[in-house]
Order: structure tokens, then C-alpha cells, then sequence
């Protein structure tokens, strides 16, 4: 595989630092830095991106995208995650649009599709049940079919940004007697307006209230609101789940955080010098950066060796690793604070006791983003489960 990129890529590399750097407002890309962005950030900075055709390149030029080349959505998410450009939301670009394009009906894609581009419908996903998060073919909601109507009840939980959705795309199981568990679920698009929907939020390990429940109790979708074909789902949700598992890498955001470790060492004194220079921490720096490499050659090459730019089983490769090497440099950060890293504080836990912090120091929001890191083992499949998908999928065992 040949790591060179050839200078029509490199041009695209300039025309998107331009915009990343010049177009979106600095004081966001600081607040991403900090990780206390808002809703309006991400609103604003979507739209920022979308007006200069930069929001959903990946997508199909009809609805507003450039046919990317794989190479190019690499050089895109890498550069985007470097400059602290606030990611467009996931929900929107990376899931659900790209399956509406790929199986939507003509009516799905003319109602959804350009507000889902210009983030002015905020979607939510409604996957995990409190029985079916990394097993999410053992999901319970059910969506039973009557007259021109689907009929969902059930249970969805770590409903990441929840609070702010206008829509969510859930699956359900239209099927319950199936005789395997992944047969007999559908994807339906819910109006969040519906009757029936109660949200309860989640409070996180770092006082953040960014996940919440949701509970149906008989809520009522039409059934033009169904996904490609009935009792299919289960097909749509391993497209779309390849799709986050490959962009929870954050090859980017390593790339950041790791240029963020060095300068911040150049800076800390010791007793004999400068952290930068201690052989320990170097040592510690060498294998992160080794690691970092390897996960961008990885990046490249299961990119490339995609069909046709779509999701493939080694990409659990890119979620594994990705997942753990992030997790290990916000560890790093928050070590080189020492005891100004100490979590103390300004917010209430669910227990009552004191969580949060009351100190400008970078040295505690790097505690703060090492605690909300934690997830990113968890989410979009477990590492364990990802684990699993090697051995089988790719690995043959």
C-alpha cells in the first residue's frame, strides 16, 4: 500500500485546513479543546461546514456530497479532528443519512435529507436496551404492525445528546416470534414529538448529564416512516454500525491530543529540567507515538482495502485500537498534572456528594476528559465484542 499522497490529495488537504481554520469560529475550536462544547457550537460549526460543501462530503453528490474517494475522507476527518472542528453530529452525517440515501423511499430522502445535511433536524439513535447494548440483536422494543401504523413499546437507553433530538431512527422488532434474534427487526424514524415518549436523563461519571432513557408506551408511527423493508433492520444496522466503529478511531483527535502532551511537557519544569527531557516520560511519549503511527497506517489500509468506500469487519480493528490508544494518552495528560488533577468540586453527583471542579487548570478539564473517555470502550460495541469480530471475521479462527 502506498502511504504518499498525491498532490490532487494534497490540494484537498489545503482547501480543508482553510475552512477548518478560517471559517469556523476560533473560540468554538477552543471550547472543543477544553470538551465543553454546546449545542449551538455544534449547530453553528455544521453549518458553517455544510455552506461550503464540507458537512457531508462522504455522501452521494445528489444530496449534497463530493464522492469522496476513501483516501480523502481520511485526510478530511483527520485534518477536522486536528483543528478542533467540532465533528458534525454523527447521528446525522454518519448513521442515519447515509442509510436513508442508501434504502430510503424518494419521499424518506426529499423530507430527511437536506435537514439532516444542515442540522436542522437533530437526530438521535435509538439503539441499546438495558438488556441489548453490545448484544443489540437481544433488543425487546417491540413495533407491531397496525393498520398504517406501527405500534412501538419498549425501552432505549445511553441515548447519547437525547435531550436536544427532533427525530430518532430506532430499531424495533416487528417480528417477535423470529427464529434468530437478528430476524424481525425493523428501522423506523420516530418524530420525538410523538405521544408515549418520556425521556429520563443519565447523570455521567464527570457530573454531565450527556446520555438519557427513553420508554414507549404505545407510541404510534406511521408506516411510511419504516426504513426499507420490514423485518431487514438488522441488515441496515450492521452498515450503519460499521460507519461509527471506524470514526470512533479519532485518529485525529490523537493526533491533537498527542502534539498537546508534547508541548505541555516542553513546559513543566522539575527539579533538573523540563519534563520533556525526562527519560521515563520519553519513553512513555515513544510508545504512544509508535502506536499512533500504526494506527494511522491501519486507518489507510482498511480504508483502502474497503468496498467501494463502505464499511468492512476490520474496522472493529480501528474502534479497538483507536479507543484504547485515546484512553491511554488522556491518562497521559492527566499524570503530567499531578495532583492538580484532583477532581473537586462544583457539581452535585446523583449521591449527592461534590463532583466536578472549581479550577481553570488544564491539568483538571485533562481529568475531566479522562474520566468521560472511559465510554469509548463501551459504545459502538464493546472492545470485547470487537474482539470477537477479529477473531471471526477477519482472522478466519
Amino acid at each position: 500500500m502506498d502511504l504518499e499522497y498525491t498532490p490532487e490529495e494534497e490540494q484537498f488537504r489545503q482547501e480543508v485546513r482553510t475552512v477548518f481554520y478560517e471559517k469556523v469560529p476560533a473560540e468554538i475550536r477552543e471550547r472543543v479543546v477544553q470538551g465543553n462544547i454546546s449545542r449551538e457550537d455544534i449547530v453553528t460549526s455544521q453549518r458553517v461546514l455544510h455552506e461550503h460543501g464540507l458537512a457531508i462530503p462522504h455522501w452521494p453528490s445528489e444530496w449534497g456530497g463530493r464522492d469522496l474517494t476513501p483516501t480523502q475522507q481520511n485526510i478530511y476527518t483527520w485534518e477536522l479532528q486536528r483543528a478542533g472542528v467540532p465533528t458534525p453530529l454523527a447521528f446525522n452525517v454518519s448513521m442515519v443519512g447515509p442509510i436513508i440515501a442508501e434504502f430510503g423511499t424518494q419521499e424518506q430522502k426529499e423530507k430527511f435529507l437536506p435537514g439532516t445535511a444542515n442540522l436542522d433536524i437533530w437526530w438521535s439513535q435509538g439503539f441499546s436496551e438495558p438488556e441489548a447494548g453490545s448484544d443489540l440483536a437481544g433488543l425487546k422494543t417491540t413495533a407491531i404492525r397496525d393498520g398504517d401504523e406501527y405500534v412501538i413499546n419498549g425501552q432505549k437507553t445511553w441515548t447519547t445528546l437525547g435531550q436536544y433530538g427532533d427525530w430518532m431512527f430506532l430499531l424495533a422488532r416487528t417480528n417477535p416470534g423470529a427464529e434468530r434474534k437478528q430476524q424481525g427487526i425493523s428501522f423506523l424514524l420516530v418524530d420525538m414529538q410523538t405521544p408515549g415518549i418520556e425521556r429520563r436523563p443519565i447523570k455521567l461519571l464527570d457530573g454531565s448529564e450527556e446520555v438519557n432513557e427513553f420508554f414507549f408506551d404505545d407510541v404510534r408511527v406511521p408506516v411510511g416512516n419504516l426504513v426499507g423493508e420490514e423485518n431487514q433492520g438488522w441488515t441496515y444496522a450492521k452498515f450503519l454500525l460499521g460507519n461509527e466503529r471506524s470514526g470512533i478511531a479519532q485518529v485525529g483527535t490523537s493526533q491533537r491530543t498527542f502534539a498537546e502532551i508534547v508541548e505541555t511537557a516542553k513546559e513543566t519544569e522539575l527539579e533538573d529540567g523540563v519534563l520533556a527531557d525526562d527519560p521515563q516520560f520519553r519513553s512513555e511519549l515513544h510508545t504512544a507515538k509508535m502506536r499512533l503511527l500504526a494506527l494511522e497506517a491501519t486507518q489507510l489500509r482498511v480504508t483502502a482495502e474497503s468496498k467501494d468506500g463502505k464499511p468492512a469487519p476490520a474496522s472493529s480493528l480501528l474502534k479497538l485500537e483507536g479507543t484504547q490508544l485515546l484512553q491511554s494518552l488522556t491518562a497521559l495528560r492527566m499524570d503530567i498534572g499531578g495532583t492538580d488533577s484532583v477532581i473537586v468540586g462544583a457539581s452535585e453527583g446523583t449521591d449527592g456528594t461534590p463532583v466536578g471542579i472549581n479550577s481553570e487548570a488544564a491539568a483538571s478539564v485533562a481529568a475531566l476528559q479522562y474520566l468521560n473517555m472511559r465510554k469509548l470502550s463501551i459504545f459502538g460495541g464493546s472492545n470485547e465484542i470487537q474482539r470477537g469480530v477479529i477473531a471471526k471475521a477477519v482472522l478466519g479462527l
